[in-house]
Formats: C-alpha cells, sequence, structure tokens
C-alpha cells in the first residue's frame, strides 16, 4: 500500500513543480563545472565563510538508559575525519532525555556530551537530530516518550517486513496530530529543545539543531497523500518550527535550526511549509527513492532525481535558506547501477545543496558505509572527494571531476573579516595550488589557503 501511495504521489509531483525549476542542472555543458543554484544562500559560519558540509549520520538505536549512545566511539569520528568529511548528523532520542514527564537524563546529557567532544578534538561539526521512528517506543521503536503518546485507542498492527508503512497506521498518524496539537505536549516538546540549546549552546562542535526527524501526519478523509502531505507541512509543521525556534534562541542565538518536510518530498512532492520565522533556517530534506529503499536497483532513466531536485529547490529559492541533505543511501550500494546512481547524486547535490549527510556511518552491512575492516563498502567511496569546508569569500563555481580526478575551486575573497578558506582532502596524494592566493598550511587531509581582500582565486587540487 505505501509503495503504490507514493509511486501516485510522484506523479502528482509532475503537475505541482516549476517548469523551469530544473534550468540550473549542468549549466555550460560538458567541461565547464556547474554553479551552486544562485537562487539558493549558503550556509555560512560565524566568520561569514560560506561553508559546505559534508559527512554522515552516527547513531546508535539499539541501547537505551544507562546504556545509551554506547555504540559510538571516537573511532567514529575519527575515521569520519580521516577520509575528509566533517560533518556528523548525531541522532539523539526523547525518550532517553526524558523518560518520565519533567524528568531529564543528565546520564544522557553527559553521553551527548561525550560525543560532541569527541567531534571537536576531531573538529567535526555536528547537528543535533531529535530523531523518531515511527514516532517512537509505544510502537516498537525510537523518538517521542511513550508519556508523549495518545491514539485515542485508534488500532496499530506492526510491519515488521516494511516498517515505513506503520507510519500510516492510524494510532500513528493519531499521536502526530496530538502532538501538533495537544497544548501541553507542544509545551513538552519545547521544553525538551529549551534542555538540549542551554546545555549545548556553547560547545564549539554545534552547528546546528534538526527539530524532528521525518514528520509524519494524519491525512483527512478523502485526502490524497500529496495533499495531505502539503496540508500537514502548511499548518501543523510550521507552526511548530516556529514554537520550537522560540524555545530554542532565548539559549543559543547562533546555532542554525534544520528544518524537515515530511518524507513524501523524496517522490518528488515540493513541501508545503511556510515560512520559518528565525533568520538562520536550513531547510534539510531527506533524500530517498521509495523503489530503491524496497531493494530495486536505480534507473538512470525514470527521473527520479531529476524529479527530487525540482522538488527540493522550490522552498529554499521562495524563502531564501540554505539547504542541507539530511539523510541519504540506499540500503544496498552493491547492485549493478548503484555506480552510476552515486556519481549522479553527488552531481545532484552538488547543484544546489550547501551540504549532506549520508545514512549512516557504522561498520557491518546494509546502510553501513564501511564494512566491518573499516574499508568503505562498494561505490560509497564515491562519496570522498576534495572539497572547500569553508570559503573566505564569495564562491564562482567549486566542481570535482572524477573522471580525470581533479577539484577546482573559483572564489573572491572577501573584502573583510576572514582571509582564510580551508579545503578537506582525502586520502592519499594530492598537489593542491593557489592562483591569486598561498597555500600557507597543510595537514594530513586538510590545506589553508590565505588571499587578499577582494582577489579572485583558483584552488586546483589534483591526485599526484
Amino acid at each position: 500500500m505505501l509503495r503504490a501511495m507514493l509511486t501516485a504521489a510522484a506523479a502528482v509531483a509532475a503537475l505541482l513543480a516549476p517548469a523551469t525549476a530544473h534550468a540550473h542542472a549542468g549549466a555550460g555543458g560538458p567541461g565547464i563545472p556547474p554553479l551552486t543554484d544562485p537562487g539558493i544562500p549558503p550556509l555560512t559560519d560565524g566568520q561569514g565563510r560560506v561553508l559546505t558540509l559534508r559527512g554522515w549520520n552516527i547513531e546508535d538505536k539499539t541501547h537505551r538508559g544507562e546504556q545509551a549512545l554506547s555504540a559510538i566511539t571516537e573511532r567514529h569520528l575519527r575515521d569520519l575525519r580521516t577520509q575528509g568529511f566533517g560533518f556528523a548528523r548525531l541522532l539523539v532520542f526523547w525518550d532517553d532525555l526524558e523518560p518520565r514527564p519533567g524528568q531529564y537524563s543528565e546520564r544522557y546529557l553527559r553521553r551527548i556530551e561525550r560525543v560532541l567532544d569527541w567531534a571537536g578534538r576531531q573538529d567535526v561539526r555536528v547537528v543535533l537530530d531529535a530523531h523518531q521512528d515511527v514516532f517512537g517506543p509505544a510502537f516498537g521503536h525510537r523518538g517521542i516518550p511513550e508519556w508523549a503518546t495518545r491514539t485515542d485507542g485508534l488500532p496499530f498492527t506492526p510491519h515488521p517486513d516494511d516498517w515505513f508503512a506503520e507510519y500510516f497506521e492510524p494510532a500513528v498518524q493519531r499521536a502526530f496530530t496530538h502532538l501538533y496539537e495537544d497544548h501541553d505536549l507542544r509545551r513538552a516538546q519545547a521544553r525538551m529543545w529549551r534542555t538540549l540549546a542551554t546545555r549545548f549552546a556553547g560547545h564549539p562542535a554545534v552547528l546546528g539543531y534538526d527539530l524532528i526527524n521525518e514528520p509524519m501526519g494524519e491525512p483527512r478523509p478523502g485526502e490524497d497523500l500529496p495533499a495531505a502531505a502539503r496540508r500537514v507541512e502548511r499548518e501543523q509543521l510550521t507552526p511548530m518550527y516556529n514554537r520550537l525556534a522560540g524555545a530554542i534562541r532565548p539559549a543559543d542565538r547562533d546555532a542554525w535550526l534544520f528544518v524537515e518536510p515530511t518524507p513524501v518530498v523524496g517522490e518528488g512532492v515540493p513541501t508545503g511549509l511556510g515560512r520559518i520565522r528565525d533568520p538562520r533556517v536550513v531547510y534539510a530534506p531527506h533524500f530517498y527513492d521509495t523503489a530503491m529503499e524496497a531493494g530495486a536497483d536505480y534507473d538512470p532513466g525514470a527521473g527520479w532525481i531529476e524529479a527530487y531536485e525540482r522538488a527540493v529547490t522550490a522552498y529554499p529559492r521562495r524563502y531564501r535558506v540554505p539547504v542541507v541533505v539530511g539523510e541519504w543511501g540506499p540500503p544496498d550500494s552493491s547492485l549493478p547501477h548503484m555506480n552510476r546512481f552515486y556519481r549522479d547524486a553527488m552531481a545532484s547535490l552538488g547543484r544546489y545543496a550547501s551540504g549532506w549527510a549520508g545514512y549512516v556511518w557504522c561498520y557491518g552491512g546494509g546502510y553501513c558505509a564501511l564494512d566491518g575492516t573499516g574499508a568503505f563498502r562498494v561505490n560509497k567511496e564515491l562519496t570522498v572527494e576534495p572539497y572547500a569546508e569553508a570559503v573566505a569569500g564569495t564562491v564562482r563555481s567549486a566542481a570535482y571531476d572524477p573522471g580525470a580526478g581533479g577539484y577546482r575551486l573559483v572564489y573572491r575573497a572577501a573584502p573583510r573579516g576572514s582571509r582564510v578558506s580551508v579545503l578537506s582532502v582525502p586520502p592519499g596524494a594530492w598537489r593542491i595550488t593557489a592562483e591569486g592566493g598561498a597555500v600557507v598550511r597543510r595537514t594530513a587531509g586538510r590545506a589553508w589557503v590565505r588571499a587578499a581582500p577582494g582577489e579572485v582565486v583558483t584552488v586546483t587540487v589534483r591526485r599526484g
């Protein structure tokens, strides 16, 4: 049922998406680096430098209570940085943070802080993600506490072979409605976020907060999935995000707030989210194809990436906010067309996103980026490229040519403020030059480039 509903959603998306939205893709033709979508602003740091975030989700969904987050070690952050990634989306769970109403777990806060300290030592920026899967423990998953789950006695049937289908169970849908509409649950959610922001506002590794993972909702009678998703986003998610922004800002005025649409965007349905009244908002959709999630191979001719790109660029253009894709990557990267998928996906993400977090940085099978030895699983090494982590100026173009193994960045140095840009370089031998600037420092995996104010700088990174 789920896949049929999402297939219908994709058909509707073609009617909803602007006809010209994809005009920027592949701009300039072969050999000319594509420009990041000029209608979408970049993400920036406290020095005004343009940021590119590349990294992975880090999680421990298995352990709870006293053992929460124990599966995450400093090795995760060290290996992440060794491969050139400077970003982690750390999953945290409200049910662990507040197991009983008003009682926050100091042990859990210390566990989060320990991971953030490791990230700080490795110079990895972190977004704290208030994660939920199928709402939470009341339905056999993680996320929103049982005490904050209200179903009005509606039925719930588990789907062990298709867990995402559980989002469409009446009890789960009603639980989301109560979270969005009940005043006491609204206050509890706001207090939870105020607690996190108060604790971690000063931590140097914290870049921002992802306010809720993959929010869903309850359709009205006769409402199809795309219409329901857009209404939930417009009438329930938008007010919720504004409430949570208001709860966080007295504690942390600098962090970026990451806001997600419903997962229906993955089938090319533009979001119905409205304006979030905060100056530091990031649009953070996820990038999953229903067929691939069900085990199918990538179909290059299906137009899924093109439809997704049209859908996700409409909101950030309209509201002038940057984009960071919070999750992406298929469960089976070994299928015949997955090499093409990773190349197409990386090219697409580079056209409009300030960054992304793959799913998931772990050592094993399934979605894991690495096998048990710490080596990349097949095709996932294609996510490793040179890139500019922070640019002290205005980026004119930036592109990596996987065939030639070369990266080229052109930017105009800022007239004031920081003069130093930072490059991330994967393991191996690389030659780095900076015409119009100077490479002033190199360490394993990174390089720093200094330029005079207003100077046009061309940085090249090539193997060898």
